[in-house]
């Protein structure tokens, strides 16, 4: 095992009714908010009804910032950004799932940074200061609610990048499974797939002695297996949705992964997807990751592969180990195929126009990944998976 640093400094309030603690946490940080969402949902589900209806108990200044993307674009966080300068924004709530917390840790960073918000997300500006940010997550998948990570797309350059500081994290998150109850079917299957490759991109690993992280990876693996279903198809469960919330937040936050670092494979790849395409990112992890697991399953690799299938999908270990590991990606392909997440890119609108362009950047960071890929490799998958 690897040394490592491990600190999560995000309070957590989990279960019903959690989203009265606002009352008391709103005021440790400031009277002026920014209340940043996404489309309607957090209307109809009845949580901006509530949010507003502590704002007026505790007398705040709120300005809005409305429509942030699926995948968030870089002129949502400048218009955020340029709200937070012009009504002195104290605090940044941030209601929705992934995209919508990422936006608001961005703009975060951008109102106290004197160039443009992009220099952060490229890293060409280092995150010195940030507003403090108070996330509402309505949506189980990227665990943004919990990590110091965002992802931000620029689509005039098709470009989506990931930026992270220890400043990013959230001061204190509101895990309510309930406000999950109306996502649709598709972004809870979406949602399942990131959760699930947030574990394997860690999972995969060449790390010896990192026996605690890998066995709880197996555990929130299994985790996503059984509730994923029952959450797809009980959209009101509120033991699956729970299980899930809980699991996403887990899956990223460096508990399965500090000690066991690894850069990176399925997720660079899909970044680029998003990029020239703009797909939900979930379903394009879904796609590419057993075309993945096929690539790079090999004599090096047979071991993992082997104990992913015996751990999280019980197949008899007294299989041939090359029998094991073909099982185990066939299954992993079967259960993104039983939440009817679709299983090819041309499917989801993709075709073979920017397969090298998106193969060549897609590779930059994948020299110290589980199996290395060049770019040649990448392309490989992506052809695969058409």
């Amino acid at each position: 095992m690897n040394n490592f640093y491990y600190q999560i400094p995000t309070e957590i309030f989990f279960g019903k009714g959690q989203i009265e603690q606002l009352e008391k946490e709103i005021p440790k940080y400031g009277n002026k908010v920014l209340l940043v969402y996404g489309g309607g949902s957090i209307k109809r589900m009845g949580l901006y009804q509530a949010i507003y209806a502590i704002f007026a108990r505790i007398g705040v200044e709120v300005t809005e910032l409305p429509g942030v993307e699926p995948n968030p674009r870089i002129e949502t966080v400048r218009a955020g950004v340029e709200l937070c300068r012009k009504n002195a924004i104290e605090v940044i709530i941030a209601a929705g799932g992934g995209s919508t917390i990422d936006c608001a840790k961005v703009i975060s960073a951008g109102a106290n940074y004197a160039g443009d918000s992009w220099d952060i997300v490229t890293g060409a500006a280092p995150v010195t200061e940030t507003l403090p940010v108070l996330a509402i997550l309505t949506l189980a998948a990227t665990g943004s609610e919990m990590d110091r990570f965002a992802v931000i797309s620029n689509m005039k350059t098709n470009d989506k990048l990931g930026a992270f500081s220890p400043l990013f994290y959230p001061k204190v998150s509101i895990l309510d499974p309930e406000y999950t109850f109306t996502v649709p079917k598709n972004q809870t299957a979406a949602g399942t797939a990131d959760i699930m490759s947030h574990i394997f991109e860690h999972y995969f690993n060449n790390v010896q002695g990192a026996y605690v992280q890998n066995r709880l990876a197996e555990g929130l693996l299994k985790t996503c297996i059984h509730y994923g279903p029952i959450a797809y198809n009980e959209p009101e469960n509120y033991e699956a949705r729970a299980n899930l919330m809980w699991v996403s937040s887990l899956a990223i936050d460096g508990i399965t992964w500090r000690g066991n670092d690894v850069a990176t494979s399925v997720h660079p790849m899909e970044h680029e997807l998003s990029a020239y395409y703009d797909i939900t990112h979930g379903v394009g992890l879904a796609i590419l990751t057993p075309h993945w697991m096929k690539y790079v399953l090999n004599d090096k690799t047979l071991d993992r592969f082997v104990e992913y299938g015996v751990n999280v999908w019980g197949i008899d270990p007294a299989l041939d180990k090359f029998a094991i590991a073909g099982k185990a990606i066939e299954k992993t392909a079967d259960f993104f195929r039983a939440l009817e997440i679709p299983a090819t890119l041309r499917e989801v609108g993709i075709d073979d126009a920017h397969l090298e362009i998106m193969a060549e950047k897609a590779a930059k960071g994948m020299k110290k990944a589980f199996y290395p890929l060049t770019s040649h490799d990448v392309l490989n998958i992506f052809r695969a998976a058409l």
